[in-house]
């Protein structure tokens, strides 16, 4: 399951490819970007000045990575960060979903965001978002018309995927951590409380989101293809984005000594850090059976939520 769990995600260099424009303004251009960023704090002087001296600004995102956690979001975006026209925020901004963050207003938002040419997108991803109740109210509220991109996993993997990264941070902290048997499983039955077994229930959250954003506004990636063929699952991308293909099967190659794609761009090759594609542990398989009949209906409603179907245990 390693290899499962990694793929989720390849370093990458942006490649020197002949820049391009989206076929379509991005969304949230135009006026209703202006407005948003009028309501927007002032950005210190020294900002304003590098952005006047090269051409280049920082802009609210035309484009949100809006989850799942453990689904291949780094490994998206990596893969997304090869295309000329895509400028991407570097770390996991949290800003809808953080109080501490969101009462800063858009302005605090604004100044995480990548300086950008005037054609790029934007974009930044955040995994906690898909599953945190009050962001698709607040990121509608900042843009109705934005896309969304949404990585999901066969939820058990995401599950085992949730706890293996948990589990590691504890031992880093050199902190006890009880074995997965133990949060999975209470009194002999799935333990339903268990954080991670509600990250995995799609359609629950899925239907927060579709209160806010029509269907077509949000692209759903196949991380599980992701992790075995990149490459048509980053075209599918391209096109939502409505970005001029420049991402080709080239730019991936596999690493047999990691099991996994990596990234590869004018000579050079890149993988994710040695922390991605860590073992899962090991799981009675009857325990995995519980996960897959638990997971069996919520999954059949996500399927008709989303009128599409994965292959999921």
């Amino acid at each position: 399951m390693a290899v499962v769990l990694l793929g989720a995600v390849l370093l990458v260099a942006h490649p020197q490819l002949v820049p391009s424009h989206p076929a379509a303004p991005g969304p949230g251009s135009g006026s209703g970007q202006q407005e948003l960023l009028r309501k927007a704090d002032t950005l210190p002087e020294d900002l304003r000045e590098a952005s006047a001296a090269n051409g280049s600004s920082q802009q609210l995102p035309q484009t949100i990575i809006i989850g799942v956690r453990k689904g291949g979001t780094r490994a998206l975006l990596e893969m997304l960060s090869l295309h000329p026209d895509v400028a991407a925020a570097e770390n996991e901004v949290h800003f809808f979903d953080w109080e501490e963050h969101y009462s800063q207003g858009l302005g605090w938002y604004l100044s995480q965001m990548p300086f950008s040419a005037p054609h790029q997108l934007t974009v930044e991803k955040t995994p906690a978002y898909f599953t945190s109740p009050k962001v698709p109210e607040r990121i509608h509220r900042m843009n109705p018309s934005i896309r969304l991109l949404l990585i999901l996993r066969d939820p058990s993997e995401r599950v085992l995927s949730d706890y293996t990264q948990v589990l590691y941070n504890h031992l880093q902290k050199r902190k006890p951590y009880p074995p997965i048997e133990e949060l999975l499983v209470r009194d002999g039955r799935l333990n339903v409380d268990y954080k991670a077994l509600n990250r995995s229930l799609y359609h629950a959250h899925m239907q927060n989101w579709l209160r806010f954003f029509p269907l077509r506004h949000v692209h759903i990636v196949d991380g599980d293809r992701l992790i075995r063929d990149p490459f048509p699952e980053i075209q599918k991308v391209e096109r939502f984005l409505k970005l001029s293909p420049q991402i080709n099967a080239s730019n991936f190659y596999f690493n047999k000594t990691k099991g996994f794609y990596c990234l590869r761009d004018s000579g050079r090759d890149r993988c994710l850090h040695e922390s991605k594609g860590r073992a899962h542990p090991q799981v009675d398989p009857k325990l995995l059976n519980k996960l897959h009949e638990y997971f069996h209906e919520p999954n059949k409603k996500f399927f008709e939520l989303v009128g599409r179907t994965f292959d999921w245990h």
